[in-house]
């Protein structure tokens, strides 16, 4: 079975329609908070919130091409950052070491 490139074909998909040299960072950040508004509403509705992680996530591929960066360096920077960082859940928020 072939695996297929979703963030490759988004990533084409956004070239196609001019939404890489026609947008800008600031745009799509609005986009972005309008998906994450749409993922909030349906998580407390208890309503299929998988659309909305992969709109989220679509706005996300756009900001990574324009600046010519991967999903792979943001999430390898962000576990850097996260990986020796200790906590503890407190009232459903994770309140980090030393932050108590």
């Amino acid at each position: 079975m072939t695996k297929i490139d979703y963030e490759k074909l988004i990533s084409q998909w956004h070239k196609d329609r001019n939404l890489i040299d026609g947008s800008t960072d600031k745009d799509q950040f609005m986009k972005l908070v309008q998906e994450v508004g749409e993922l909030s509403d349906s998580l407390c509705k208890s309503k299929d919130f998988r659309d909305d992680i992969g709109d989220i996530m679509v706005v996300l591929i756009n900001i990574l091409v324009r600046n010519n960066i991967t999903l792979e360096e943001c999430l390898k920077v962000a576990y850097e950052d996260i990986k020796d960082r200790k906590g503890k859940m407190i009232d459903g928020i994770f309140v980090k070491e030393g932050d108590e």
